[in-house]
C-alpha cells in the first residue's frame, strides 16, 4: 500500500482550485454581456517578483500594508490575478461614473466605468466562493493588484487589478498575521 501524503499534493490541489476560481470569475454575470476581465494564475517566480514590487511600492509610499502583504503572498503557492479594462458599455441612461453619457466617459479612458468595476467585484466574489466551497484560505488584496498594474502583468489596458493568494495550512496566513 502506498500512502499519499497530503503535503505532497497540496500545491496541485490549490492549482486545481485556482483554475476553478478563474472559471467562476469568467462565467460570472457581466453588464450587457461585455467581458473586459483579464485573469491569470501566478506561481513561484512570479509570486516572488510581485512580492518584490510590493516591497518597492511600500517603501516608495511609506505604506506598511504593502510590506506586510508582500510577505503574506510568499506563503501562497498559488496567486490569482484579476483585473479589468475600462470601457463604457454604451448605455443610453446611466451617468454613475459622473459623466452624462458613455460617449463622454470614453473621452476620459482612465476614469472607470462603474459597470466594469462592478463586474470585477462580482467576478472576485464568484472566485472566492469557489475557494470557500473547497475550504481553501484566501484573501482579496488590492496591494497585489497595484504591483501587478505597475508590472503590466495583465496587459497595459488593464487599469484595475486585485490579487487573491491561496493557502491550505492549519492557519490562514492572510488573516492571522502581525
Amino acid at each position: 500500500m502506498a500512502l499519499i501524503d497530503e503535503r505532497n499534493i497540496r500545491k496541485a490541489t490549490l492549482r486545481r482550485v485556482a483554475e476553478q476560481m478563474l472559471t467562476a470569475a469568467r462565467t460570472a454575470p457581466k453588464g450587457r454581456g461585455e467581458d473586459y476581465l483579464a485573469l491569470a494564475i501566478a506561481e513561484e517566480d512570479d509570486i516572488r517578483a510581485i512580492s518584490l514590487k510590493m516591497k518597492e511600492i511600500g517603501a516608495r509610499w511609506d505604506s506598511p500594508i504593502f510590506l506586510r502583504d508582500s510577505d503574506s503572498i510568499l506563503l501562497a503557492p498559488v496567486l490569482l490575478l484579476l483585473g479589468t479594462r475600462l470601457k463604457a458599455l454604451g448605455l443610453k441612461k446611466c451617468g454613475m461614473c459622473g459623466f452624462e453619457t458613455c460617449e463622454v466617459k470614453n473621452e476620459h479612458p482612465d476614469i472607470p466605468c462603474v459597470l466594469n468595476v462592478g463586474d470585477l467585484g462580482i467576478a472576485m466574489g464568484s472566485a472566492v466562493s469557489i475557494a470557500a466551497d473547497h475550504r481553501v484560505d484566501c484573501r482579496i488584496m488590492y496591494t497585489v493588484g497595484q504591483a501587478v498594474l505597475e508590472m503590466g502583468l495583465l496587459g497595459n489596458e488593464v487599469k484595475i487589478a486585485y490579487g487573491i493568494p491561496l493557502s491550505a495550512t492549519s492557519k490562514n496566513p492572510f488573516f492571522d498575521r502581525p
